[in-house]
């Protein structure tokens, strides 16, 4: 049995039961998504999606919704409306050029890793101020973060963090949000300002997947109960070791290899992935 998941704003009745019809299916319709339960092989999806302007996914035969039990989500294009660290070069008058290596890395043309040394030797000399006025100004949550959140809370789903950006920003996320776990990189700083590089390890696509995997070992349960979700080629390692991988407003490349893609969904489209009912 193939199940589809309908959601998004521009769903109504009668495309439920269009998509119904075409499938031979059987369709149950709940607050906030419709199911749609069909013996008939989805084969032409793309096709499907180009018909009606709301999401439509496959759920994998494997993944048990109702197991889940961590989400690890990434934050820059994520949980928030910013690339962090576009806005921070902004300061410095350098926006248009860090932006662009941004873009490239996130379409995965070039290393993350290299791409965050050159983007962030470019703040060399920011004061470490300019930090938090991205942070109160700039920085908002996606549509559907909050409604998301409380409702994987509520059903005691454990929430992670896992960014290519900053700890300055993935720790005040975590408080203001009640998150379990989170993991960045950590800017330089001397004497109030950014030195330009980056102190430890850089968090990039593997350092995400072995976030993942231990967080797996810590919980004693298995990365099929995990949900893994991102924009960015960085985020397909962590995403390839989850249950259910998921690619929010994604970049190509992540909506070609993820198992599930929200185009029209804000946040709360996860909810209907893990067919859980919101107001």
């Amino acid at each position: 049995m193939t199940t589809l998941v309908l959601q998004g704003a521009g769903l109504t009745t009668h495309s439920s039961e269009q998509i119904a019809e075409k499938l031979q299916a059987d369709k149950q319709d709940f607050m906030g998504f419709s199911l749609v339960n069909t013996d008939v092989e989805v084969e032409a999806l793309d096709i499907l999606r180009d018909d009606y302007t709301f999401d439509i996914n496959v759920l994998p035969e494997d993944f048990i919704p109702s197991g889940t039990r961590l989400l690890v989500m990434d934050m820059d294009s994520t949980l928030i409306n910013i690339e962090c660290v576009d806005e921070i070069a902004d300061f410095v008058n350098v926006k248009p050029q860090v932006a662009a290596i941004t873009e490239s890395a996130m379409r995965g043309e070039i290393d993350f890793e290299t791409s965050l040394r050159q983007r962030v030797s470019l703040l060399k000399g920011l004061e470490v101020s300019a930090l938090t006025r991205v942070y109160e100004d700039r920085l908002q949550l996606n549509s559907g973060a909050e409604v998301m959140l409380k409702r994987l809370q509520q059903q005691g789903i454990k929430i992670a963090l896992v960014s290519g950006g900053f700890t300055f920003f993935t720790e005040r996320l975590k408080l203001r949000l009640g998150l379990d776990y989170t993991m960045a990189n950590v800017l330089g700083e001397d004497n109030g300002r950014l030195t330009g590089e980056v102190e430890g390890d850089v968090c990039g696509a593997q350092a995400k997947a072995d976030f993942l995997l231990a967080h797996c070992d810590k919980l004693n349960i298995s990365p099929s109960q995990v949900v893994a979700m991102g924009d960015g080629a960085n985020d397909l390692m962590m995403m390839n070791e989850a249950g259910l991988s998921v690619a929010y407003h994604a970049k190509p490349k992540v909506q070609k290899q993820a198992k599930t893609r929200l185009n029209y969904c804000g946040l709360e489209g996860v909810l209907g992935l893990l067919q859980l009912e919101f107001n």
